[in-house]
């Protein structure tokens, strides 16, 4: 049951990774956003770059499994996404970052149309498009990852910006 405003915020971070709307989150859905990203980028998934992003999804689908599938069943309901927010990550959103630091990369790394090891704003602002944030907030999401006005956003950014997302409802 969520009871709290901050486990209900939480709550609503859910359907970023329910990508197919099913109600709960496995691994499906980390390969949906993968192949979607790829799409977006015109990338192929049996390229370097897509290898990468399909083991990030993967890292990232375990390592939340393993700390949100409470009943082992492959699969990580609302109640278990809300329940390991707030009481296995919430004081520690690094733990986190380190989880979906693969993915993250890997996102970047698909983002980055120049090679340079950084992706350009509005690369960054497609990126969460594709993972269902909707435009203008992925607009704004992204040129906030940006603090020395650039254009440019580097995993430095994005990876501690994505744990504060999914552990701090603020």
């Amino acid at each position: 049951m969520i009871n709290s405003e901050y486990e209900r915020r939480i709550a609503a971070r859910f359907a970023a990774f329910d990508q197919d709307g099913n109600g709960h989150i496995d691994r499906a859905d980390f390969n949906a956003a993968a192949k979607a990203l790829l799409a977006e980028f015109g990338t192929a998934a049996r390229s370097e770059k897509g290898q990468a992003l399909y083991g990030g999804a993967e890292a990232l689908w375990q390592g939340m499994a393993g700390i949100a599938d409470r009943d082992g069943d492959q699969r990580i309901t609302r109640e278990e996404f809300v329940t390991a927010a707030v009481k296995r990550l919430r004081d520690n959103p690094d733990r986190f970052a380190e989880i979906a630091r693969p993915f993250l990369h890997a996102a970047l790394d698909v983002a980055d149309t120049d090679g340079d090891g950084t992706a350009a704003v509005g690369d960054v602002a497609r990126v969460l498009t594709v993972l269902g944030v909707p435009g203008d907030a992925a607009r704004s999401v992204a040129a906030a990852l940006d603090p020395d006005g650039d254009g440019r956003v580097g995993e430095a950014e994005i990876v501690p910006a994505f744990a504060r997302y999914f552990t701090v409802p603020e």
